[in-house]
């Protein structure tokens, strides 16, 4: 295999409000706890299942941070884009362990806001500049059936 990726997209929602935490240097750090869902009807009952799967996620661009301050609370929806990491830790009783966290920092993290504080569907913020410099910069938005051109009513005849 001449290469590798490792990259995670989520789509969930905030089992909580975001944590944000400095570092000594007064550089945010967002965690986040993002559920995803799966339903699907039993084959020999008929009745409807689901699971929830849990996702730690940690948001180390500055930026991105600020967004998930302002904006995101729990129930909020969101897509993400990051990188698996794992990371071996020592708990206070001396015991070594391990956690696997989505994480989102450098170029290549991405986090858009599926809904709007009102509810409804709304923009988002990417962080995508080149050589790992972060922005919030808003996401583009498809554009509209029929806007804007005024060929939103097709009802003329074909003409051939």
């Amino acid at each position: 295999m001449a290469g590798s990726v490792n990259k995670v997209i989520l789509v969930g929602n905030l089992g909580k409000d975001p944590e944000i935490r400095r570092t000594n240097d007064g550089r945010p750090i967002a965690n986040l706890s993002v559920a995803t869902s799966e339903t699907w009807r039993d084959k020999n009952s008929g009745e409807r299942k689901e699971k929830t799967e849990w996702h730690r996620v940690v948001i180390f661009s500055e930026g991105l941070c600020k967004i998930a301050e302002q904006y995101l609370k729990k129930g909020s929806k969101v897509y993400l884009e990051g990188q698996l990491q794992t990371r071996k830790y020592t708990d206070k009783d001396g015991n070594e362990k391990y956690s696997t966290e989505v994480v989102l920092q450098g170029f290549n993290s991405a986090l858009t806001m599926l809904d709007t504080r009102g509810g409804g569907s709304g923009g988002g913020y990417e962080s995508s500049d080149d050589f790992g410099a972060q922005s919030a910069a808003p996401a583009r938005k498809p554009a509209m059936a029929g806007a804007g051109g005024g060929r939103g009513d097709m009802d003329d005849e074909i003409p051939f």
